[in-house]
């Protein structure tokens, strides 16, 4: 299936997917010790698969069809892997020689990406989410602006505690999703954002603030699964709600089953 509408040279109006991508994969994860130790916080384990299989996977179910990664601690387990496995997509590995921080990892790699002057997407490397990307994308193309970012609703692992005007505890609130919403990692950005970001520092402390400035960045609501992936117990916590979601589906499946076998008989 071509994932142009009626454009084969991939000019940006045609395009109803985003063919490329960059995944931020460089940084140390401190929070992450032991695991990033020996790996860097992208190659942690979640049910056995590193995050970074969890989303080259997602990505090429989305229609991407070219990955760029910004390494840079334990760079060589990243390259390891990739040449050991089976990718559903086209994997390059960047390496910064020295650190740059999150926006000079962006640029690093968006200088290595195929198609310089089509959109991409980047996605910071330690969260866990599998929302449809191609909505994503046409959002952004209906609004017109130079980015887009996904914006998640964060979850409480311990609970919220409530208290009185007195400082009394009244409550200690269940885990749940807050109604606020953050930055989830991903975003969409056209070919002139590449030049926006910096060298060296953190595209959320200048670019983003420069596109804000300038009217040029979009939300775009997220209520799937979303988590940031930053200790070792928010490895165990997601580790546990995927085992709960998929014995949800299943009983689903099977109650649709049943209430269809039901239905022929009568």
């Amino acid at each position: 299936m071509s994932l142009l509408t009626d454009d084969v040279d991939g000019e940006n109006n045609g395009l109803r997917v985003v063919r490329q991508a960059v995944i931020l994969a460089g940084g140390v994860g401190s929070r992450m010790q032991p695991f990033t130790l020996t790996r860097p916080k992208a190659m942690v384990e979640v049910h056995g698969t590193p995050i970074l299989r969890y989303q080259l996977d997602w990505l090429a179910e989305s229609g991407v069809e070219r990955v760029v990664i910004s390494a840079g601690h334990k760079a060589q387990v990243i390259s390891d892997y990739l040449l050991t496995c089976r990718l559903p997509l086209l994997t390059d590995v960047v390496v910064e020689a020295r650190p740059l921080g999150r926006g000079g990892g962006l640029k690093l790699a968006a200088a290595a990406l195929d198609w310089p002057d089509q959109p991409w997407l980047a996605v910071y490397g330690d969260i866990w989410t599998r929302f449809p990307l191609t909505a994503m994308f046409a959002h952004h193309q209906r609004h017109g602006l130079l980015a887009t970012v996904a914006l998640a609703r964060p979850w409480l692992p311990r609970g919220r505690v409530d208290c009185d005007e007195l400082g009394r505890v009244t409550a200690l609130a269940s885990p749940a999703l807050v109604p606020l919403r953050v930055n989830g990692g991903v975003f969409v950005f056209d070919a002139q954002v590449n030049q926006m970001l910096p060298n060296e520092g953190d595209h959320e402390t200048s670019t983003l603030p420069q596109l804000i400035r300038a009217q040029q960045l979009m939300g775009y609501a997220v209520d799937d699964l979303w988590r940031a992936l930053n200790t070792p117990r928010d490895v165990s916590d997601i580790e546990r709600e995927i085992v709960a979601q998929a014995q949800a589906q299943a009983q689903a499946q099977a109650q649709a089953q049943t209430q269809g076998w039901r239905g022929e008989r009568v």
